[in-house]
């Protein structure tokens, strides 16, 4: 079963959008939610969230099977996904 994937994004990250387009072209399913886009109590859970995974709350964080990744790294990626 493929690792499951989760991105929290801004909708103006240009590695949040590199991230996005290296899981499609590689046909990986994800969820992701794009934080800046939120409002109110949705957008403080949103980041609460994020916070739990990455307490500085930077972009991309991705949760792929477990395992916390931030910022786009290729290889990093390519390894959690187990390519």
């Amino acid at each position: 079963m493929p690792a499951k994937v989760k991105i929290y994004a801004l909708s103006t990250c240009i590695h949040c959008k590199k991230a996005k387009e290296y899981l499609e072209s590689n046909n990986v399913e994800y969820d992701c939610t794009y934080v800046d886009m939120l409002a109110g109590e949705e957008r403080q859970q949103a980041v609460d969230e994020v916070k739990k995974h990455n307490p500085a709350l930077s972009f991309p964080t991705m949760v792929v099977g477990g395992k916390v990744l931030v910022g786009f790294n290729k290889e990093e990626l390519q390894a959690a996904l187990g390519a």
